[in-house]
This record gives C-alpha cells, sequence and structure tokens, in this order.
C-alpha cells in the first residue's frame, strides 16, 4: 500500500519546499532591514564556517548541498566583500582552503540573532513535539533518496 495520499497540487507544494521558500525570504528581508548586506546563500557558506573554520571547497559543497561552480562563485563574492579568505592547502595546492577574516566573525552575532528571530517567526503557534516529528519525517525522506 502506498503512503503516498497526496494530492496533485499538495505533491507540488511538498516538492518545492513552500516552507523553506517563504523562510529564506523572510531571513532575506530580516538581512535587509537590519543592514546585512549578504545573500541566503553566502549566509549558509558562513554559517558552516563559524561551526568550522578552514574547510575546503568540496567540504562546503557537502555542507552546503550545492555544486563546485556555485561554491566557487559563492566563496568568489565572499572574497569580493572581505568576509573570506581562500588559502591554499599544505599537503594539497590545488585544494583551497576557505578562512573567515575578522569582519565575517564580527558578523556572527548580528546574523545569528536575525536567523533565530525568523525562526521563531516561521515557527509560532508550531509546537516542540510538532517539530521533532518534521525533523524525522524529512530526515527518513532524506535517507531514503540518498
Amino acid at each position: 500500500m502506498s503512503n503516498n495520499q497526496f494530492k496533485r497540487g499538495e505533491l507540488y507544494s511538498f516538492i518545492t519546499g513552500k516552507a523553506s521558500t517563504a523562510i529564506a525570504r523572510r531571513l532575506q528581508k530580516n538581512f535587509k532591514q537590519n543592514n546585512v548586506d549578504i545573500t541566503i546563500e553566502q549566509w549558509s557558506v558562513l554559517y558552516h564556517l563559524w561551526k568550522e573554520d578552514g574547510l575546503s571547497q568540496q567540504q562546503l559543497c557537502d555542507a552546503t548541498f550545492r555544486d563546485k561552480p556555485s561554491i566557487t562563485r559563492l566563496v568568489d563574492n565572499l572574497e569580493k566583500l572581505k568576509l573570506v579568505n581562500r588559502v591554499a592547502s599544505k599537503e594539497d595546492r590545488r585544494i583551497n582552503m576557505i578562512y573567515l577574516t575578522k569582519e565575517a566573525q564580527e558578523l556572527q552575532e548580528q546574523t545569528m540573532g536575525i536567523a533565530n528571530k525568523t525562526l521563531n517567526e516561521a515557527l509560532e503557534g508550531v509546537t516542540h513535539g510538532q517539530v521533532e516529528i518534521a525533523k524525522e519525517v524529512l530526515q527518513n525522506v532524506y535517507d531514503n533518496l540518498k
């Protein structure tokens, strides 16, 4: 018996990720209102570097689910904004390691506060239990398709 109980329009909404898109748009709007001049895509790269500075471009591809050309473009733009530096790996000069600048480190607290505010707006009226169920279901879907 199939678990697919969606109507056509619901399935389309599910696949396109309406909620994810809405959160990203709100986060971008909140960044703009707070004079943070980076995109959500750039922020996602910075987010992973704040967790672990000095990742390779390939590690950033894996962490952000982006392809190499996309990460290259994002890192290029972050370099222009003076938020990251590329450094050739000591072990393999073909590999670029990406490091945060002081300016990027100063952005962390402000942008994480804005992101938390945005997430709180998105989850208004949603219980902790509902969030946990949603996370579990989405993780199962992801695992099924890996």
